[in-house]
C-alpha cells in the first residue's frame, strides 16, 4: 500500500473544500484533497449569497471566478398568488457585497478546481475515503480507494470533512443525527429555456410559491440554461403517481406564472429527486478533525445559504487548523461550534418561519415597512452574524413578532 503524508488532508472539492484548501495553502500548509467525482460533474447548490464573496476573495479565488462570466444575481424574488416581494441586495442593513452570482456547479466548481491547481495545489480526483483512524492526538491515517481499485493510505495532521452530501466522516464516525426540521423533498432538473424573456426578467432567481408548503425555484444561468426544482412535503412528493418525469410535469403545472414558459421545454437529464435534504450533526468537530459545509448541517434550499455556510464554515475552518498547527492554542469551541451555530440558528428560524406561514406574511403583506424589508435583505443576503441588525439579534421572537402585527394589521377594518 502506498503511503504518503500532509499537513491536512481536505475530503471533498466543491466551493467548502476550495476555500479552505485555498486558504491554508496561502499559508504554507501541505494540503492533499481528495475528491470522489471526476470534475465538471452535476450538483445542486447553484445559487450564491453576496457574503460569499467575501469569502472567494480573501483566498483568491475571486478573479478566476469572475473572469468565467457567470450570471450575476442582485436579489431574490418571490412570489405568491399574484403579489410578488422583491429583495434588492443593496438596499440592506449590513454594509458588504450587493450582488453574487447564479451558476451551474459544473462549471463553477471545475474553475475553483483548476485555479488551486494552478497554483500548486494537490487535489486526486475519483478517490473514494473508506476508513479513517485518530490516534490519541489527534493524527490521522485514513484510506482511499480509486477507480482502479488501488488503496493508498494519507497521514495527516488534521483532516477537514468538506464533501457535502457524501458526510464522509459523519458516516464513518457514527455522529449523524435527525434534523429539527419538517421533512421536505424536491425533485429538480435544467433546462436549456429557449422562451426565457429579454432583459431583466429573463436572469432573476425566483421562488414562486405554488401552496403554503411547496415552492418551486428558477435559476437563469449566463449559459441559456435554467434549473428548475420542486420543494415540499416528503408525503406530497410520494404520493404523486407515474414517472419521474410525469411527476415533475405534474409539479411544473402547480405555477401559473412559469408553466407556459417551460411546458414544452423537456429536461435536459432525468429529474432528480433528494427526500428528507435536511441533516445534522452530533458535534461540529472533534480530536484532529472539523465538519464544513453540508457535511455538518443542511437547512432548506428556499434561501439559497447552503454554498455560504460552506464557504464561510471552510474558512472559519481553515483559520482555526493554521493557527493550530502553528502551535496556538485555538478555542474550537468558542471560535468554531459556537460561531458557526449562531448563523445557522438564525436561517433556521427563517426556515422554520417560512414554512409556519409568517414569513410568507412578512413578504407578501401590502403594507412594506421600508426598515425592516432592509433588515430582513441582509440576512437573506447571508449577513447573519451582523447582530447590530435586530433581525439577527432578536431572530427567535422577532419574526413571530412581526407576523402578529400583520395578523392584526390585516383583520382590522381599513
Amino acid at each position: 500500500m502506498r503511503k504518503s503524508e500532509v499537513d491536512v488532508l481536505i475530503i471533498g472539492a466543491g466551493p467548502s473544500g476550495s476555500v479552505a484548501a485555498a486558504y491554508l495553502h496561502q499559508q504554507g500548509c501541505k494540503v492533499k484533497v481528495v475528491e470522489k467525482n471526476s470534475f465538471p460533474r452535476f450538483v445542486i447548490g447553484e445559487s450564491l449569497l453576496p457574503r460569499c464573496m467575501e469569502h472567494f476573495e480573501e483566498v483568491g479565488l475571486l478573479k478566476a471566478l469572475n473572469d468565467f462570466g457567470f450570471e450575476e444575481k442582485h436579489g431574490a424574488r418571490f412570489m405568491k398568488e399574484g403579489v410578488v416581494c422583491h429583495f434588492d441586495f443593496s438596499k440592506k442593513h449590513t454594509d458588504g457585497w450587493n450582488w453574487t452570482w447564479q451558476v451551474p456547479r459544473a462549471d463553477f466548481d471545475k474553475v475553483l478546481t483548476d485555479t488551486l491547481q494552478e497554483k500548486g495545489v494537490d487535489i486526486s480526483f475519483q478517490q473514494e475515503v473508506i476508513a479513517v483512524e485518530f490516534d490519541e492526538d489527534g493524527c490521522s491515517r485514513t484510506q482511499i480507494k480509486g477507480v482502479d481499485g488501488v488503496i493508498q493510505e494519507i497521514s495527516a495532521k488534521f483532516v477537514i470533512d468538506s464533501s457535502g452530501f457524501g458526510r464522509v466522516l459523519p458516516r464513518l464516525l457514527g455522529l449523524e443525527k435527525p434534523s429539527s426540521l419538517a421533512v421536505h423533498s424536491s425533485m429538480f432538473t435544467h433546462v436549456v429555456d429557449k422562451n426565457r424573456p429579454q432583459g431583466n426578467e429573463g436572469t432573476l432567481i425566483t421562488f414562486d410559491v405554488v401552496r403554503d408548503d411547496s415552492w418551486i425555484w428558477v435559476i437563469p444561468f449566463s449559459n441559456g440554461i435554467t434549473s428548475l426544482g420542486f420543494v415540499g412535503p416528503t408525503e406530497y412528493l410520494e404520493s404523486l403517481e407515474g414517472s419521474v418525469e410525469a411527476r415533475w410535469q405534474q409539479l411544473l403545472g402547480h405555477s401559473d406564472y412559469y408553466y407556459d414558459r417551460f411546458k414544452d421545454t423537456p429536461p435536459l437529464f432525468k429529474p432528480y429527486e433528494i427526500k428528507n435534504y435536511s441533516k445534522a450533526v452530533t458535534k461540529l468537530y472533534g480530536n484532529g478533525f472539523v465538519l464544513t459545509g453540508n457535511s455538518a448541517e443542511f437547512l432548506d434550499p428556499v434561501f439559497s445559504s447552503g454554498v455560504t455556510f460552506a464557504t464561510e464554515s471552510a474558512l472559519q475552518a481553515g483559520k482555526l487548523v493554521a493557527k493550530q498547527l502553528s502551535g496556538a492554542p485555538v478555542n474550537w469551541q468558542q471560535d468554531y461550534k459556537e460561531y458557526i451555530e449562531r448563523g445557522v440558528d438564525v436561517f433556521r428560524t427563517y426556515v422554520k418561519e417560512w414554512y409556519t406561514g409568517n414569513l410568507q406574511k412578512i413578504f407578501f403583506h401590502s403594507k412594506e415597512n421600508p426598515m425592516i424589508k432592509r433588515q430582513i435583505c441582509a440576512v437573506l443576503a447571508g449577513y447573519v452574524w451582523d447582530e447590530s441588525n435586530p433581525f439577527v439579534k432578536n431572530h427567535h421572537r422577532l419574526v413571530k413578532t412581526v407576523a402578529h402585527i400583520v395578523d392584526l394589521e390585516t383583520a382590522s377594518p381599513s
